[in-house]
């Protein structure tokens, strides 16, 4: 059995096919299985790492900013694209693998629409609860779309019907115990944990918000915070101090430019903030977690307002657009949920029977059964 994943640009797309190769491996030990991405890309780094054979293809996206840079990137681009299928099919033909299944990211799109041109049998997995351009396209084309969100489905238009798979957690993430994780932070039994952050760039509008919040709430001794402010968010412990908050004095105040033990975090919080990745999301999903939501407007599609609403309609998060977003409906929508645990017990239950954690799996099974 041969297998052809085509996955690039974000951990978003990447991970997720990872966890899937992984769960094929496991089950099928001698399956031969090939990744196809970009050499600038993170895929170049974490597909190697993960054990897995990778080869790859020039292909950008366009820029939406015209400036003359951008000019000249966007005719390279269209160079790419009139290459990239030639380069595709002599890496499927090559390979010859029984299936070829795209997650998502510039490289998919060609890869995956030679493999269907060729009569290859063909599947996508869609992250988001609105499925970009690419794969709104190649839903016409595949045998099999893969879903993370049932919303996602009324945006296409698929040859077969689409299935719900869920996106892959991280194993750490499923197996993490509350209670211990508390405990190793410090946190008190009765204290609310209120977890923030805003990817690992870090997002202004969370950070500013987090900042004013804290300064002002810091004094309840019943609420503990753990904010990662990100890469570009090292002004926040000064802007804290200058707010009269020194953050070393107050043990429930712990600040961090990357959380990087995210289960022991996620597990012990009471409430997290942050955007609403599809990654993301699933965690909260899978840990049963109430939410503060606030969506990225800077992606494609803004995709993460519509991954929230998928929450927020199932009664699992509340959300606060970023154009909406004011010190004051921040603060009481926080208020709303730090001083209610009915209302945070309830989001809880909702975001669990969201989940799916048997979501890599029920991947694999697709893929493999495109195989027969």
């Amino acid at each position: 059995m041969k297998i052809l994943f085509a996955a690039g640009g974000t951990g978003g797309h990447i991970n997720p096919a990872l966890a899937a190769a992984g769960e094929i491996r496991k089950q099928y030990p001698d399956t031969k299985i090939l990744f196809v991405g970009t050499a600038e890309k993170m895929e170049s780094r974490l597909v190697p790492a993960a054990g897995f054979d990778f080869t790859t293809i020039k292909i950008t996206g366009f820029q939406r900013k015209l400036t003359p840079a951008n000019i000249i990137r966007n005719i390279l681009t269209v160079f790419y694209i009139l290459t990239s299928s030639m380069q595709a099919r002599k890496i499927i033909k090559n390979f010859a693998p029984d299936v070829v299944v795209g997650f998502g990211g510039y490289v998919s799109g060609p890869v995956v629409r030679q493999a269907a041109k060729m009569g290859i049998k063909t599947a996508i997995h869609e992250q988001n609860a609105y499925p970009g351009v690419t794969n709104k396209t190649l839903a016409k084309q595949v045998d099999r779309v893969m879903l993370t969100v049932r919303q996602a489905e009324k945006y296409l238009e698929p040859k077969n019907p689409c299935t719900v798979t869920g996106l892959p957690v991280r194993g750490e993430l499923l197996e993490a115990d509350r209670d211990i994780s508390r405990a190793e932070l410090g946190i008190p039994d009765d204290a609310v944990l209120v977890l923030s952050m805003g990817g690992s760039l870090g997002a202004r509008t969370v950070n500013e918000a987090m900042v004013n919040y804290i300064a002002e709430r810091c004094e309840n001794k019943k609420l503990y915070f753990i904010h990662a402010y990100g890469q570009y968010g090292s002004w926040v412990p000064d802007m804290l101090k200058q707010k009269g908050i020194e953050p070393s004095e107050h043990k429930n105040v712990v600040l961090r430019e990357y959380i990087d033990d995210m289960a022991r975090c996620m597990s012990a919080a009471d409430i997290v903030i942050g955007r609403a990745g599809a990654s993301t999301l699933s965690e909260l999903q899978a840990l049963s977690k109430a939410s503060l939501l606030i969506p990225s407007p800077n992606v494609a599609e803004n995709h993460q307002y519509h991954n929230a609403m998928a929450l927020v309609e199932n009664g699992a998060a509340v959300m606060i657009e970023e154009k909406e977003l004011t010190q004051k409906k921040f603060n009481a929508e926080l208020d709303r949920l730090t001083q209610s645990g009915e209302l945070v017990q309830k989001l809880s239950h909702n975001a669990g029977a969201m989940a799916m954690p048997d979501a890599k799996k029920a991947i694999a099974e697709i893929i493999v059964s495109l195989t027969d």
